[in-house]
């Protein structure tokens, strides 16, 4: 016990050099023009608390030096060729990219779900923060050059990063829990750990006013999660396994249920090919450009976040209980500042 908090202070100091890193690389990608230091300042959230100039220097040396160890092409070039005092800095895109590659149908899955880790990863909102700046401070883009690193939010589990906190500090939480068909709960729970089963992710842990083991979906938490007490004030089971605890806890597969959707003309594809009925018309009223499919679904949450990430070319019309999780959804997307919205036909 008396290294835990070292070996935490260590674990925070490596993600905040590993976040540095990679914002310093998407914003040396990302622009077409050399970039000067004061940009690169600006642009990249962990060296705004820099105490001065030189402290920054020396960080940035570092993490140039960093850069070429680990292979990545950083050059130096004037900025200006009239002024040849002031140096920027960028990466050859044509020695960092990868040479076309193909991939087999099971190596596609596993990148699947890498990126649905990575969409909840605490290193996405850093990132995206680092390409505003550097828009807001007039600097051309190359998008394409951010394929596969830019990250992709399409439904947003706003539980996962303080849950993964509340896992490595061994620190109790509080929030609400909605089970389907059920009102929202208030929880009280010592986590324990966090595991993807099945394509959704799941928290393990101690309810407190239950007085047992207990595993909650992430995506069913519609509260902030609050933290309680001290860190490091409980211990986890040394034999515990969050995947096998979920496995173990889930009901078998329910029965089918039946979807309508409202799919707007030229969007929804993955919809559509698995449609049990397809229309470009029916008695819901008037559906220019639009059409009418039926799908069958058993996990709500699940069919929710696939209509979600359509936004407004994909409306959910019935069941209810869907209806209601899609908007839940798209209202979570805009209060974080996202443009998704759902539209009324």
């Amino acid at each position: 016990m008396s290294g835990q908090p070292t070996t935490h202070a260590s674990t925070h100091t490596v993600q905040v050099k590993t976040e540095r890193l990679l914002n310093l690389v998407i914003a040396l990608l990302s622009t077409r023009m050399p970039l000067s230091k004061a940009r690169i300042r600006a642009a990249v959230p962990q060296y705004h608390g820099t105490a001065s100039d030189e402290a920054f220097d020396r960080m940035f040396e570092r993490d140039k030096d960093e850069l070429r160890e680990l292979g990545i092409p950083l050059v130096t070039s004037v900025i200006d060729p009239v002024f040849d005092d002031e140096l920027g800095y960028r990466i050859d895109k044509r020695e960092y990219a990868l040479p076309e590659i193909a991939f087999e149908p099971d190596e596609v899955a596993a990148l699947s779900l890498a990126a649905r880790t990575w969409t909840r990863a605490s290193l996405a909102g850093p990132a995206a923060t680092a390409l505003r700046k550097l828009r807001a401070a007039g600097v051309t883009m190359d998008d394409a050059s951010l394929v596969g690193i830019e990250p992709v939010v399409r439904t947003t589990e706003e539980a996962f990063e303080p849950l993964r906190r509340a896992v490595r500090d061994r620190r109790a939480v509080t929030f609400g829990y909605r089970k389907p068909d059920a009102e929202s709960t208030t929880r009280r729970l010592q986590p324990w750990g966090l595991a993807q089963w099945h394509g959704r992710w799941y928290l393990t842990g101690y309810d407190l006013d239950r007085g047992a083991a207990r595993v909650f979906r992430v995506g069913r938490i519609d509260t902030a999660v609050t933290p309680i007490g001290p860190a490091g004030a409980y211990d986890i089971p040394a034999d515990h396994d969050p995947r096998e605890m979920v496995d173990s806890t889930q009901a078998p597969t329910s029965p089918p249920r039946v979807a309508t959707l409202r799919v707007r003309q030229g969007s929804g594809n993955a919809l559509r090919r698995r449609a049990r009925l397809l229309a470009e018309h029916d008695g819901l009223g008037p559906i220019d450009g639009w059409s009418t499919v039926e799908v069958d679904f058993r996990d709500v949450d699940r069919l929710a976040d696939e209509v979600a990430g359509y936004g407004p070319d994909v409306v959910a019309v019935e069941p209810t209980d869907l209806r209601e999780a899609v908007i839940r959804r798209l209202i979570g997307v805009t209060d974080a500042g996202e443009p998704a919205q759902e539209e009324e036909l």
